[in-house]
């Protein structure tokens, strides 16, 4: 048995919390790069690094953006990987043109609607839906790497997978993120089928290795070879494919088919674009991902004056708040996989849509938990990064298993943890985002960049589930309307609402403006001063110089790297 619940209670207490100089934090090391050429920009140093040496080799933003996808798989092993899937947005500088990239994972054949069996309580018997076999969606990582090196790479395939396996074949490094991800999910390890496994690899004389020691993952190692050498498909039709399949007969029925693996195809989808303040252009990731709710915030937020209103006052936070609630009643009523159920895009974005919704916003009291609007009255723990490359090419994808280690599930010797995302459903039959085959579940990801009058001026993306969308809106409000740098505006504390009954919040947030929330009927729940649980974004911003600001959130183990 893993050792001692008592002894990880008190290594979880001595846990410190990044911080960041000038968002009323202490100084720590350095996050953020300004650099002349190109920046990556992600949640692990060592795949910021990765990518950045693809920049440095003459490769593009979609070369370093491969060799980056693969890297933080292992340098973030319980958060990303080969067996999860996301979103991808790329812009094209040459084509001006944005490129969307749908590679969420897909439920496989033999999921339907009454799949889960239900307790007296509604709940799913045994948590089938959020781990083990049963819970586990086809994966899509690998199929959008090879479609991005299809489409706009420079460099040969097996020269981008490469640096992954040279992480791993060195060991990797434990990181403070990782290493407290391991302390809350020692339950979660013990109750494995794959539990040997994670023992093995992240565990030492049964207690988790500690910061700075290594990790090995020799079948992985294996795995990536095979995908280096063959290509893409190896993962979906080949050997890696076969040991997959192999697996799923074994452990869980063949939940997880020949057929399942062969037919997957990721979906190139039209971005949704909207303007803030006139002259920024907001491109997001569209249904079932999560980017028309930033943009449906910021359209409400447009009908307010910020900055006149002031940074952090209790107006703005209100309405800020407010905002997200709205924003949320609709994603949650509406959305869904768009190749299952039509969703209204276009009135969802349309402003005056916006501001019939920003006229319910009172600034001396809340909304308790809004409906969605009438769009008949006008005719988804998580990685991201971030890349801007010399010729303005312009990169975010965020990519995920789900839950911290996913489905708590590695197919024996692939190496490869595998996702959750069955778990993202609903299950609830009829709805919206109800189980059913071939189907994707609806994802809170979004990856979005930004144009200045037309020219590449940002790129961001977040972890963190609905807090995704607040992070990345209230990120771009920083930004725009109160004049900071990406960094100040990353690092700054947070508040969230997704039209729940409680708004949370970093402890940063003054008492005063605590107390002025709560006089207007908010409901406060106070999390740590920097916390992870409001994400962990990352970002890069062409400033008026012409060179790159790539930034990394101290709540996470990430930094930019640049040349």
């Amino acid at each position: 048995m893993i050792r001692t619940r008592r002894l990880i209670s008190a290594l979880l207490v001595a846990v410190v919390c990044f911080v960041w100089s000038g968002t009323g934090l202490a100084a720590e090391e350095r996050r953020d790069v300004i650099a002349s050429r190109g920046v990556v920009t992600s949640a692990s140093p060592l795949a910021s690094q990765v990518g950045a040496d693809v920049l440095q080799k003459g490769g593009n933003a979609f070369d370093a953006a491969i060799a980056t996808a693969f890297a933080i798989s292992i340098a973030e092993p319980g958060l990303s990987s080969i067996g999860g899937g996301g979103f991808a947005l790329l812009y094209n500088a040459k084509e001006k043109k944005t490129y969307m990239i749908d590679f969420r994972d897909k439920a496989p054949a033999k999921a339907h609607e009454n799949f889960y069996e239900l307790d007296e309580k509604g709940r799913v018997k045994n948590n089938a839906k959020a781990t083990g076999w049963y819970s586990v969606a086809v994966p899509g990582n690998v199929a959008a790497m090879e479609e991005i090196h299809k489409r706009f790479a420079s460099k040969k395939w097996g020269e981008l997978v490469q640096p992954a396996i040279g992480l791993l074949e060195q060991g990797v490094p434990v990181n403070k993120t990782l290493y407290e991800f391991i302390l809350s999910a020692l339950d979660r390890i013990e109750a494995s089928p794959s539990k040997d496994f994670f023992q093995k690899t992240f565990f030492k004389d049964e207690l988790p290795l500690e910061v700075g020691q290594k990790y090995y993952m020799p079948d992985l190692v294996k795995t990536l070879k095979i995908i280096a050498a063959e290509g893409g498909q190896a993962f979906y039709k080949g050997a890696v494919a076969d040991k997959i399949v192999a697996a799923f007969a074994k452990n869980a029925n063949g939940w997880i088919s020949k057929e399942d693996l062969a037919n997957y195809k990721v979906a190139m989808r039209e971005p949704v674009q909207g303007t803030y303040r006139g002259k920024y252009q907001v491109v997001s990731v569209p249904p079932p991902a999560g980017g028309l709710a930033v943009i449906e915030i910021l359209n409400i937020l447009e009908n307010f004056d910020l900055k006149k209103m002031g940074y952090g006052t209790p107006d703005t936070v209100q309405t800020m708040i407010e905002a997200q609630k709205l924003a949320f009643a609709d994603k949650n009523h509406y959305m869904a996989d768009p190749d299952f159920k039509a969703v209204p895009v276009k009135t969802l974005i349309d402003k005056k849509y916006a501001a019939s919704r920003a006229a319910l916003i009172k600034l001396d009291s809340t909304l308790k938990a809004p409906k969605p609007g009438d769009v008949d009255a006008l005719a988804g723990n998580t990685t991201s990064f971030s890349i801007i490359d010399k010729d303005g090419n312009m990169v975010t994808i965020t990519q995920t298993i789900n839950h911290f280690l996913g489905a708590a599930v590695v197919p024996e010797g692939t190496g490869i943890l595998m996702n959750n995302q069955m778990n993202a459903f609903t299950t609830r039959p009829g709805r919206a985002n109800s189980v059913q085959a071939g189907k994707r579940p609806l994802s809170n990801m979004a990856p979005t960049l930004v144009l200045k009058e037309g020219k590449p001026f940002m790129t961001l993306g977040s972890p963190g589930s609905s807090r995704i969308i607040t992070a990345v809106s209230t990120i771009l409000v920083n930004v725009i309307d109160y004049g900071m740098n990406l960094q100040e505006a990353i690092a700054a504390p947070r508040f969230h609402n997704s039209n729940l009954p409680k708004t949370t919040m970093e402890a940063r947030w003054s008492p005063e403006i605590r107390k002025a929330l709560e006089d207007r009927g908010q409901v406060l729940q106070i999390y740590k001063e920097v916390d992870l649980f409001f994400g962990g974004a990352q970002g890069a911003m062409i400033l008026p110089d012409g060179k790159i600001q790539g930034c990394a959130d101290p709540r996470r183990s990430g930094k930019a790297v640049g040349y």
